[in-house]
């Protein structure tokens, strides 16, 4: 697809179990477009969580192509500038605050300077967390915490979102707070979000949907 800023073709992914070799999916094609969300479900097990790390270029496919922007250089130099992961367990390191969390994507791409410490106050702001950035991890609830992950996330300005189930450890009424804020935030940044949920009702709130069942991706609507 031409307005694509992730484009994935034929994607085939193998795991060696013994003598054996188990194919978790093949030819799987994928592309979203800026700004587009797009949810994908499966049984627990299906390959969902290995689709992500595909696309995120953190593993690679034994066979397929994989382009970000139209360009097939997707290494370590290129992710922390064109993706924001979001995971489920959070992954906030404990012994950093709130905004040093945030801060952690510019020092992966660059150096922080007044201009990325401005940009991490912001979004603790927009994610409602403007006056807990010195608390840490351990001091915040699991939303927050969440809420922390989702601001890192953004904190480069990425092109795309990935999200792996990043309300599986939260509460419903958590878990909603933090679906309506990647939503919206991806919606209002024209950010591209690729959502993988197990929960069909999230699922639905966004523009396209796949499944993915015995190694094949398909669409929902």
């Amino acid at each position: 697809m031409s307005d694509s800023v992730l484009t994935a073709r034929a994607l085939r992914k193998t795991y060696r179990s013994g003598n054996r070799r188990l194919e978790v999916f093949s030819n799987v094609d994928f592309h979203i477009a800026a700004g587009e969300s797009v949810s994908i479900r499966g049984e627990s097990g299906s390959g969902k969580s290995t689709l992500l790390n595909l696309l995120a270029a953190l593993d690679t496919a034994d066979s397929g192509t994989l382009a970000w922007d139209g360009c097939a250089k997707t290494g370590n130099a290129a992710r922390g500038r064109f993706v924001g992961i979001i995971f489920q367990a959070f992954y906030l390191i404990p012994e950093l605050n709130a905004l040093e969390n945030i801060l952690m994507a510019r020092r992966i791409t660059g150096r922080i300077d007044p201009a990325a410490r401005a940009r991490a106050a912001e979004l603790l702001d927009r994610v409602g967390l403007k006056d807990r950035g010195h608390h840490l991890p351990s001091q915040l609830s699991g939303g927050e915490r969440q809420r922390v992950a989702v601001a890192r996330a953004l904190m480069n300005s990425p092109r795309v979102i990935l999200a792996d189930e990043p309300t599986g450890n939260l509460d419903e009424k958590t878990a909603d707070s933090v679906m309506d804020l990647l939503l919206g935030i991806c919606a209002e940044t024209k950010t591209a979000l690729v959502l993988v949920t197990h929960n069909p009702l999230y699922a639905k709130r966004t523009a396209r949907e796949y499944f993915l069942h015995e190694g094949t991706l398909r669409p929902v609507r």
